[in-house]
């Protein structure tokens, strides 16, 4: 089977988002919101939500909580280059596979709208115990970026990673 005949492959996924960030909250995160409606947007549910601060602690936390009850998680923020930004640190080293293709095509595409600062970003995907896991930035251009890419893949995604 080709790629498109992978693409017409439809689910309706329970998806988590969890953001990042010392400074947002529910009311406040704008990013999550833009994220939440995306998932609802491509006919998937969103399962999970929570805000957590900039702590390996707490990212794995929200991470294992929203395993049993997810089919995907979408973490944004903490993803850049300063000492605060975790996410990727705490992600990284759990993963099955990494999806290094992902922050690839999310930084060609950054890199179209933002320019060079596109490098910092360390956007990120791979699958642990059977899950999607998305690692994008926290900024509202970054959550429309990300969807873009996630919601056009998904599908194909979850159907490689369970076919057999």
């Amino acid at each position: 089977m080709g790629v498109k005949e992978h693409k017409r492959h439809k689910y309706s996924l329970k998806i988590g988002v969890i953001t990042v960030s010392s400074t947002r909250n529910k009311e406040n995160d704008e990013s999550g919101k833009i994220i939440m409606e995306n998932i609802e947007k491509y006919g998937h549910e969103v399962c999970e939500y929570t805000v957590v601060k900039d702590s390996k602690e707490e990212i794995l936390r929200a991470l294992f909580n929203f395993m049993p009850y997810c089919d995907a998680i979408i973490l944004n923020g903490g993803t850049g280059m300063s000492r605060k930004d975790v996410t990727v640190d705490s992600i990284e080293p759990i993963l099955d596979k990494k999806l290094d293709g992902f922050g690839e095509i999310f930084r060609m595409k950054s890199y179209e709208e933002i320019g060079t600062a596109a490098m910092m970003s360390r956007a990120l995907a791979g699958v642990c115990c059977g899950k999607l896991i998305f690692l994008i930035p926290g900024s509202k251009g970054a959550a429309k970026t990300g969807c873009e890419v996630i919601f056009q893949e998904i599908n194909h995604m979850w159907y490689e990673l369970h076919k057999d």
